[in-house]
Parts: structure tokens; sequence; C-alpha cells
């Protein structure tokens, strides 16, 4: 399987969290960290939600009056991320064919400054796309627990798959690095 032809250390996030809420913000912006990048889908709201909720919106204030520069990246169509974004201010791009670098790139030139690679976070719920993608880019990584897998789709459930498999393989060859994540408390 394709899980086997890819190496370990490029799935490995930097940190790994219940949800987007429970990473601690202050201590990445205090270590130097400047933009976030993060996914729409399951990440922030679920795929059957169309428009951020009160919660998110607040959060996103937060993290801007902390100093960070915030832009949503998502794989998924173009008129998906507008409906969201239509309820902010802020900034986004959809079919960023992530984890190819040409999305990261086009939303790191949506921020208002140009920032180094070691100012830049990828947050996400998944492995194959999100926490790979910012591995090969050289950013730091954050790997978050899916809302709700039921609205999925079928692309994404294909993804699950391939994951479970590379959590595995985690597991046998980078076990400290497993437990130290808490990997296995991903759902």
């Amino acid at each position: 399987m394709i899980h086997k032809l890819l190496k370990t250390k490029k799935f490995i996030p930097n940190e790994f969290h219940d949800t987007f809420f429970d990473i601690d913000f202050e201590n990445l912006y205090q270590k130097g960290y400047r933009v976030i990048l993060t996914d729409l889908d399951n990440t922030l709201i679920t795929y059957d939600e169309l428009v951020p909720t009160e919660k998110i919106i607040k959060k996103l204030d937060s993290l801007r009056k902390l100093g960070f520069e915030v832009v949503i990246i998502s794989n998924n169509h173009p008129p998906r991320i507008k409906s969201f974004l239509k309820e902010t201010d802020y900034k986004g791009i959809g079919n960023a064919r992530k984890p190819l670098s040409v999305g990261i790139k086009k939303a790191l030139k949506l921020t208002n400054h140009t920032y180094s690679k070691d100012q830049v976070i990828i947050i996400g719920d998944q492995l194959m796309t999100d926490v790979y993608g910012a591995n090969r880019f050289s950013v730091y990584s954050i790997l978050v627990n899916p809302i709700k897998r039921k609205t999925e789709k079928w692309y994404t459930k294909i993804n699950r798959k391939i994951e479970v498999k590379m959590l595995e393989k985690i597991k046998s060859k980078e076990l400290e690095k497993y437990n130290e994540l808490n990997l296995s408390k991903r759902v």
C-alpha cells in the first residue's frame, strides 16, 4: 500500500490536540510563530456547517489580537471557503492541493508581511494532507482530531484509512514520539 512507500517522519506532527481550542497559542506566539494557516473542514467547522460559529470567530479574533495572522487553507472548493469567509474579514484559499506546497505558498502571499518558515504553523485534522504538507514545506505542524467524521467526503474517508496504517507505522517505528504526542487519543 501507499503508506509503505512514504517516510514515517514526514507524517509526525509537532503537536497533537483534541481540538483547535486546546492549542496553547500564547506559548506558540512567545516562541516566535506569527502565521497560522488553518484547515477549515473538520478543523474549524464540520462539513455540514457553512458559516463560522460565534466561538470560532471569537477564537480567531483573539489570535489576531495576540499578534497572529490567520489564513484559512482548504482543499475544498473555493465557494465553500467563500461562504465561510463571507461572515468574517479573514482571508483564505480553496483548492489548496495539500500536501503540495503550491497552496501553502498562495496562502502565505495573502498575509500582510513576509514571514520565514520558522514563523509559520499549519493546523489541520488530516495526517495525509495537513501534517504531511506542513512537514514537506518545513513548517510547524499541529494535528487536531476531526470534529465530526460522519459528514466527511468519500475521498477524506480514503485518506482516513491510509492514516490508520500510517499511525500504526509511526507507533512501530517511532514509539517514543507516538507516546509523547499521545497519538493513541487520535479518533
